[in-house]
């Protein structure tokens, strides 16, 4: 069973962390959030305190497993939000338990396959982890993640979020790695599914681009997007307060 925290009060907001994070990412959005809301923020198997119990992994095994929990915890409804990788896992959560879902939310994420360029990128992480390890790879991994302009601000949080990279397995992110490669695409989810869906796009953001964000804004019957001004790929660091006050809108409006 995966690891995880359960805050506030209310209607359940489902937060899924990104690539080599945990589920403390949320931590800096979530005393506001669970305010509002009850917020349950899972460490996906491999990182943070989860285990991972297989060897190769897939978004469809992640879904699976955040299926699960819930049902634990007999939520039969939830707001859904992932970032990056999270987004990769709510959106395959969408397509196999879509019936869970008041809205789904993609936080500096795409519903579309990597390209061939990105696969080659994934095959390079996968080679550099083999040689030198997730330490070494953490440190050239996330600094890049936030925009130039925020890093010396939010300096401290960028070393807690190499700290966890760092004491991640390296069959974890290596696995993750070759399930995020070999992901297919799933914009064909966006365009089914009946409920709000939320897209978060950071202007400044290297890992999933302003460009292709707005190819896939258009394709839910009901999108609702928000663009952050100087931010990278971690929003709800680089602007916590902004962060925070989208996803309670968005978590309001989705079960209104």
């Amino acid at each position: 069973m995966l690891e995880y925290t359960d805050s506030g009060y209310g209607f359940p907001l489902v937060l899924i962390h990104g690539f080599c994070e945990s589920k403390e990412l949320w931590k800096y959005c979530e005393k506001e959030l669970s305010i509002h809301f009850r917020v349950i923020a899972p460490d996906l198997p491999g990182f943070g305190e989860s285990r991972l119990e297989q060897e190769e992994v897939s978004m469809e095994y992640f879904a699976e497993e955040i299926r699960m929990l819930l049902d634990s915890l007999k939520i039969e409804k939830c707001v859904m939000v992932g970032h990056s990788l999270g987004g990769y896992v709510a959106l395959a959560f969408a397509e196999q338990y879509g019936n869970y879902l008041t809205g789904l939310g993609l936080f500096h994420s795409t519903a579309f396959a990597d390209s061939a360029e990105k696969k080659e990128s994934r095959n390079k992480t996968i080679l550099f982890i083999q040689k030198y390890g997730v330490a070494m790879f953490a440190e050239s991994f996330v600094p890049p993640l936030f925009s130039l302009r925020n890093r010396e601000r939010v300096n401290q949080e960028i070393k807690e979020l190499i700290q966890t990279a760092s004491v991640t397995s390296a069959s974890a992110v290596i696995e993750t790695t070759k399930a995020m490669r070999d992901r297919r695409d799933r914009s064909e989810v966006l365009r089914k599914v009946n409920i709000p869906v939320l897209f978060v796009v950071g202007k400044l953001d290297g890992s999933v681009s302003l460009e292709k964000s707005l190819e896939q804004c258009h394709l839910p019957k009901h999108s609702i997007v928000h663009f952050l001004e100087g931010v990278g790929h971690m929003g709800m660091i680089e602007n916590k307060l902004e962060s925070s006050k989208i996803l309670i809108n968005f978590a309001t409006f989705s079960i209104s």
